[in-house]
């Protein structure tokens, strides 16, 4: 394929996607759940795939693959969903695929569903690496660009035209990153035919880790009623021990419908109740939601229902998880329901062996336990939106996120241009929309280190963040920046000043004692221009499991170890000050694309790839516990682990300062 075809089509592809992409954002997007009104099926498990190996990628569309079952159109293999499909095979063609890739499942519909023309129902995608194109039966539903975020639609109509129950879904994915992608990439051809084949290119990005791609959330089908609750807006506040919960209900499918919200509380009793689309709940002797470590009783959720009743006497009902809480942010302080907080803790990936990006509960459940074993209170879904349930997660056990959209590598200046903002805009109207009811949530960030030291990012990152805010008024919005402090041009719109350093290893390598120095230069820095509250949002350094060097040296476990002493040093002193934060980069090793830099993929994780600890993780378990110290309140299950075969020494000391 000739680059500038290559180009033409792809831009072809990306605009049609945004056009599709605006339309579905005049509805919601709420987490499909069961109840009186409603019934999901999962379609996950395992699907029929092909990857179009054709020169131009365009093969399935050519030939209509999604006209007839995948299997007749060529060869298929089996692949589960969710995951990604990168290293489900021994292929290496398959692993570093780029272009367009077909998956296809038969899912049966029960006959009532078809039968009532009363029910609505809708087939929903969690999450497609990158641009995907939607059939049922033969019949295009849906297309969606972005890879991190869900998309469904309403096929009551295509099933009720097509005989009996059987539902053939076919999804289309395509991986190509291009300048106006969210992230963005360039696809390279090499034309030295003394080197490579014709048509041979590669697709070249900006950020360090792998473009796995795939299905990598669950494929569903849900019912509602045709007149049903489209969407949810939740706002809490709380003034003495009063709580108030504003709520915004939509209803589509009804012109009048009579609508009831009900707020119970952990023990099902009822707490407030009031009628109408649009209103208030008042709390009495109000349960709020605190952190993890910041409160003997954290994350405490209501539960609240959405009675909405049509005119015909049709009721839809829906169940949200409610906390309430306030955040705010000063000069120096981050403050959660009024006190400060101070976020000790990870950066992370959605990463893990054979997997990829694939979403899998038991790999969920670990990170969490390891995270509280850590002390760990916050984290940071870098560098794209993670799976609802993982927020729903941290919702139910109080840790904290700083809610990221897809905006990484954005370094070209091509990248800055009004496509690109476009549709950098609506990923925020996605991200937003489905997440602002979650406590957890407590700030947005737009970007991880953009080239925002470019002219057009003043004008880039003013709107973005002011849309943003737009959306929702009230979080916070930040993004994450490692440029020059005198020269980032979007750091006057931010909220929160968030920076990534690599001192003594992208700088400096081996001289780790020039971190005080840098460090206090670099926060002083910040905070003397901008006078915001500021977090560590990333630091670290790789080191192989098993590694060691005494005096440490680079790569091993005793440099990262040092490494990070010689950091905390300096947020220690800076803490009392106006550094609200430090996150770790990274929880886990996690895979990147093949280079000189990286020895089968990014070590800096303070576990490996398979969640086993290395030496930082233990460090970062007594610094974070002793900190919790500080400035919380020691939790029940600590107590009960005293009597528990896995206590160690390392938390002993931390018990003592508690008492």
């Amino acid at each position: 394929m000739g680059s500038s075809g290559a180009e033409r089509a792809a831009k072809r592809v990306f605009l049609a996607a945004l056009c599709s992409v605006c339309q579905a954002l005049q509805g919601g997007m709420l987490f499909p759940t069961e109840s009186p009104s409603r019934e999901v099926k999962d379609a996950s498990g395992l699907w029929s795939f092909r990857a179009d190996l054709s020169p131009e990628r365009s093969r399935g569309f050519e030939q209509q693959w999604y006209r007839k079952p995948l299997a007749e159109t060529g060869p298929v293999i089996d692949m589960p969903v969710p995951s990604s499909f990168n290293d489900i095979t021994q292929d290496a063609k398959i692993r570093d695929f780029i272009g367009w890739v077909w998956y296809e499942k038969d899912v049966w519909v029960p006959a009532r569903w078809i039968q009532d023309r009363g029910t609505r129902i809708v087939l929903r995608v969690g999450s497609a690496h990158y641009y995907s194109v939607l059939w049922v039966n033969g019949v295009k539903v849906a297309e969606h660009v972005g890879g991190h975020l869900p998309f469904e639609a309403d096929i009551s109509g295509v099933l009720r035209q097509t005989s009996g129950s059987a539902c053939r879904i076919t999804i289309a994915v395509n991986n190509t990153l291009t300048l106006e992608t969210l992230p963005p990439g360039t696809i390279q051809y090499m034309n030295d035919r003394s080197r490579y084949p014709a048509g041979y290119f590669v697709q070249n990005t900006n950020f360090d880790f792998f473009n796995y791609a795939g299905i990598h959330r669950s494929v569903l089908v849900y019912t509602t009623p045709k007149a049903h609750i489209d969407d949810i807006t939740v706002e809490t506040t709380f003034s003495d021990n009063i709580g108030l919960v504003s709520f915004n209900v939509s209803v589509l499918g009804s012109s009048k419908p009579a609508v009831k919200v009900t707020l119970s509380a952990q023990d099902g009793r009822c707490v407030a109740s009031a009628d109408g689309s649009r209103g208030v709940l008042k709390v009495t002797d109000v349960n709020l939601w605190w952190p993890y470590l910041m409160h003997e009783n954290p994350a405490y959720l209501y539960s609240m229902e959405v009675q909405a009743t049509a005119e015909d006497g049709q009721t839809d009902v829906y169940t949200l998880a409610v906390g309430i809480r306030t955040v705010k942010v000063t000069s120096t302080q981050f403050l959660i329901n009024n006190k400060p907080f101070y976020f000790h803790g990870v950066n992370k990936h959605e990463d893990a062996d054979i997997r990829g990006k694939g979403f899998d509960w038991p790999l969920v459940v670990k990170d969490f336990n390891l995270m509280k074993w850590m002390g760990v209170n916050s984290f940071r879904p870098s560098h794209y939106p993670y799976a609802e349930e993982i927020l729903q997660m941290a919702d139910r056990h109080g840790i904290v996120i700083i809610d990221e959209c897809p905006g990484v590598g954005i370094r070209d200046i091509r990248s800055f241009g009004n496509v690109s903002l476009a549709h950098h805009l609506t990923v925020m109207e996605e991200l937003v929309r489905r997440d602002k009811n979650h406590p957890s949530v407590v700030m947005w960030s737009v970007a991880n280190e953009p080239a925002s030291e470019m002219p057009p990012a003043g004008f880039y990152f003013k709107e973005l963040v002011s849309h943003t805010k737009s959306l929702d008024s009230s979080r916070p919005v930040t993004y994450i920046t490692a440029s020059n402090y005198a020269r980032d041009l979007g750091a006057p719109y931010v909220d929160v000043i968030c920076v990534n350093s690599y001192l003594s290893w992208y700088h400096d390598p081996g001289h780790t004692e020039l971190i005080s120095l840098q460090l206090n230069t670099q926060f002083d820095d910040w905070y003397g221009k901008y006078q915001k509250p500021i977090i560590q949002s990333e630091y670290g350094a790789d080191a192989v499991p098993g590694l060691h060097s005494d005096p440490p040296m680079m790569f091993t476990e005793e440099y990262q170890t040092t490494v990070l002493q010689n950091y905390h040093n300096v947020f220690d002193q800076k803490r009392k000050e106006f550094v609200i934060g430090e996150l770790i980069w990274n929880f886990a090793d996690f895979m990147t694309t093949q280079t000189i830099t990286r020895v089968v993929g990014n070590k800096k994780g303070i576990f490996t790839r398979q969640r086993q600890p290395k030496s930082g993780a233990f460090l970062l378990r007594e610094r974070y516990w002793r900190i919790a110290n500080e400035t919380g309140v020691l939790p029940t299950w600590v107590l009960k682990s005293l009597n528990s075969p896995f206590h160690i020494k390392s938390e002993q000391k931390v018990l003592k300062s508690w008492h």
